[in-house]
């Protein structure tokens, strides 16, 4: 089956299954910093935006997207860029793999969340698996980042 969306401000028209998760579709069309990680939607490294909203794209059925708008990171690599800058010089980054959904939902969050508090951060960044980390220097960055006092 075909499906008509917008990937990163491009018009495409996608050949996927019925039962197919957009993660496949995605990677299958070239967009690799959409990592796969649980495939349960469990750990965050799939996220990207559909509409404008974070999704986790390993437990959306790519027939949802159908007239859709798909943001992955290639599609704010300026903004991505700056904050994956900021979070080394805050010495917040480590190995990177969770990087690109990381980021992705820490944009997301920066735009629907004016004036947050360190506990609605921790609640959106809920889901968001990092392996090598404990999240303290995330944490701090991100607080800065998103200037909670």
């Amino acid at each position: 089956m075909e499906i008509k969306v917008t990937i990163n401000n491009e018009d495409k028209i996608l050949n996927i299954k019925y039962d197919e998760f957009l993660s496949e579709v995605l990677r299958r069309y070239g967009y690799l910093s959409v990592k796969k990680g649980c495939d349960t939607g469990s750990c965050g490294l799939c996220t990207i935006w559909l509409d404008k909203k974070p999704v986790l794209s390993c437990s959306t059925l790519a027939m949802k997207a159908d007239g859709k708008n798909i943001t992955t990171i290639e599609g704010v690599e300026q903004e991505a860029t700056e904050f994956a800058e900021f979070l080394v010089n805050e010495g917040a980054e480590q190995c990177g793999f969770c990087s690109p959904g990381f980021i992705m939902t820490v944009l997301a969050m920066k735009r629907e969340l004016k004036n947050p508090t360190k506990d609605h951060i921790v609640h959106y960044l809920t889901g968001n698996l990092c392996r090598c980390t404990g999240y303290v220097g995330q944490l701090r960055a991100i607080m800065k980042y998103m200037e909670v006092v």
